[in-house]
């Protein structure tokens, strides 16, 4: 039997009452059994992501007691306190490693979100100089590389080693944000930006008057993906810092976990005498290291379809 048809309303395109708002009218309404399927694939995907975070955050606000009682990680919470993360962000080599990377992952972000939108929008003008040149050296680094030894007898060279510009500069540009960047900018109509140099505007102005605000969403994108790789970012610091006290905050949390030899004494001491749970300074220490991506994500996520998707098919 034949679908009815909805009488369409006015500037609206008539539908199947089998199809929804958005179905396209070839594609065969999904079963039951097919939306039970989806429901549970995505629970479990849920699942499989949101289990451990939980079991990382109440082991961490579990007491000592608490964490030995069951041999290991909590799963289901038995006790509450916060004496891990006072304890931690009391002072230390951990407060210092978070501002640290609070620092390095805020200046970070600003200076190559600065250089790869002056590179994205000269690369988006058809008659800048050398614009085919300059557009292929870059794609060219995607695929090869001086190497580790090269990179490291550079930064030695230019006196960068145990700064830190050492974390900064070495891994300051991504070629692939640069090219999401100027697909965007290729995108925003070339009539705005012709009427604004009639009127007398600079490139500079069109850049930040007209091209910076209509790309707020692949801006804001990018700038989570510096600010997510400068914060999670461990090896520059493994190889340039020799200073315990220059270490960012993945530094440390890495030598805890895996040699667990950055507890400060006072800490040590009180862990041999019973009184903390290195298991549990171990995943707040892993809570601390998430906090900021997880706060700053949902304020980017809304940016993601329009910025990501536009920028990588136009251009």
């Amino acid at each position: 039997m034949s679908a009815t048809v909805e009488r369409p309303r006015s500037g609206t395109r008539p539908r199947s009452v089998w199809q929804g708002p958005e179905r396209p009218v070839w594609e065969e309404p999904p079963t039951k059994a097919g939306l039970g399927a989806k429901g549970l694939i995505l629970a479990l995907c849920c699942l499989a992501v949101l289990g451990p975070l939980w079991v990382v955050i109440v082991t961490s606000l579990s007491p000592r007691h608490v964490i030995d009682s069951v041999g290991g990680l909590v799963v289901w919470p038995e006790g509450f306190t916060l004496v891990n993360y006072t304890e931690l962000l009391s002072g230390g080599q951990v407060s210092r490693a978070m501002l640290v990377s609070l620092g390095v992952t805020t200046v970070g972000t600003l200076f190559s979100m600065a250089v790869s939108v002056l590179a994205a929008y000269g690369l988006s003008r058809p008659g800048s100089f050398a614009h085919r040149a300059l557009l292929m050296g870059l794609m060219t680094t995607m695929f090869f590389s001086a190497g580790l030894i090269p990179t490291y007898l550079l930064v030695q060279t230019l006196g960068l080693t145990d700064s830190y510009l050492a974390l900064i500069l070495p891994s300051a540009v991504s070629v692939f944000n640069i090219l999401v960047l100027r697909g965007f900018f290729m995108g925003i109509s070339p009539e705005l930006t012709d009427s604004a140099r009639i009127d007398g505007a600079g490139e500079l102005r069109i850049l930040w008057t007209i091209i910076v605000p209509l790309s707020r969403a692949v801006i804001a994108v990018i700038s989570l993906f510096y600010a997510v790789a400068y914060w999670s970012a461990w090896f520059n610091a493994m190889i340039y810092i020799d200073d315990p006290a220059k270490l960012p905050l993945q530094n440390v949390l890495m030598q805890l976990v895996q040699k667990n030899t950055a507890l400060p004494t006072g800490l040590s001491q009180r862990v041999n005498a019973g009184e903390l749970s290195a298991l549990g300074l171990q995943m707040a220490m892993m809570v601390l290291a998430l906090v900021p991506v997880a706060l700053a994500s949902p304020f980017v996520q809304r940016h993601f379809k329009k910025g990501m998707l536009t920028g990588a098919v136009k251009g």
